[in-house]
């Protein structure tokens, strides 16, 4: 799966506008990410070509992606975390490094008690307590990290942006 930062996602650095036809096909592949051009073309009022155009260049832009979602527990991983970061100078080498660790799913810079909040999924609690202890506290700049580890997931969507 390719992952692209938000920041990519045009030129300029600006988000790219996105129109409510735009919306209504993301709106179509978040309830079925397999749902025909076809079927989503009728349902948005445009032929079969011009979603394929519209769905690729938002692919392009970076607005979207479409993968498959798995729930880490079938498939091995059975331990999630949150962990909060606190960085001493610039974030974005330590943003960077983070977001280069397969294991790290999200990386944020947030404002309020932590400079980047990262999810974490791992194997089990000797995988996560690597991540934490050998991988991300070692890296420069991290002066403090605090973990939230998942217990049970009880509401996981991709719905937002749309509605």
């Amino acid at each position: 799966m390719a992952s692209r930062s938000a920041d990519s996602r045009t030129g300029n650095g600006s988000p790219p506008a996105v129109d409510a036809v735009s919306l209504a096909i993301i709106e179509q592949l978040q309830e079925d990410g397999r749902r025909p051009y076809a079927a989503i073309g009728k349902a948005v009022g445009l032929s079969e070509a011009a979603v394929r155009q519209r769905v690729q260049k938002l692919l392009d832009q970076g607005v979207m992606q479409i993968v498959a979602v798995t729930d880490p527990l079938t498939v091995g991983f059975r331990r999630q975390a949150m962990v909060g970061i606190n960085v001493e100078g610039d974030l974005d080498p330590v943003a960077e490094a983070l977001s280069a660790m397969a294991e790290c799913e999200y990386v944020v810079m947030t404002a309020g008690s932590f400079d980047l909040m990262v999810e974490i999924v791992c194997e089990d609690d000797d995988h996560l307590l690597e991540m934490i202890n050998k991988r991300i506290r070692p890296l420069p700049g991290v002066r403090s990290t605090e973990s939230f580890v998942y217990l049970k997931l009880k509401k996981q969507t991709y719905m937002w942006g749309t509605r």
